[in-house]
């Protein structure tokens, strides 16, 4: 299954010269830990980073400066990683991991922004068919047995 079929399409984005207050307001109010960065290429938003919630503590309220004169920009510390819609999900967790990170914006073949991907998101779909491999021994044992008495 494409990634680009299941990642949340409504995502939070802002420009880079968006103040850290907003930014942090933005997550409160829709209950998010990131918003994105994007620029905005014509009618489409191209990511350019991400910042977290975490990102807010460390790099701002704990280093003492004050969020209404730093802009969200300022911040993005690293290149940003992002992946094709059309990418599976076994290449979506390799290069999270490989990356560390644990949202990866998703893009379509022009680097335009179709929808964020999270770690949470992947748990989420993972688990009904873990759960189900998790039951596959015990039930092959009773099918055995039932089969062959």
């Amino acid at each position: 299954m494409a990634i680009g079929e299941f990642c949340v399409r409504n995502v939070v984005c802002m420009s880079r010269d968006t103040p850290v207050v907003d930014a942090a307001a933005l997550m409160r109010l829709h209950h998010i830990g990131n918003v994105l960065i994007v620029d905005q290429v014509g009618d489409k938003r191209v990511p350019v980073g991400i910042v977290t919630d975490r990102d807010l503590v460390v790099e701002v309220v704990a280093a003492g400066l004050d969020p209404k004169l730093i802009k969200v920009g300022e911040l993005v510390l690293r290149p940003l990683t992002t992946i094709h819609e059309g990418a599976g999900y076994g290449e979506t967790i390799r290069l999270m991991s490989v990356s560390g990170v644990r949202r990866i914006p998703v893009v379509d073949a022009t680097g335009s922004l179709v929808g964020i991907i999270t770690l949470d998101d992947m748990l989420r779909h993972l688990a009904g068919p873990l759960a189900a491999l998790s039951e596959l021994a015990g039930r092959s044992r009773q099918h055995e047995a039932h089969t062959r008495p």
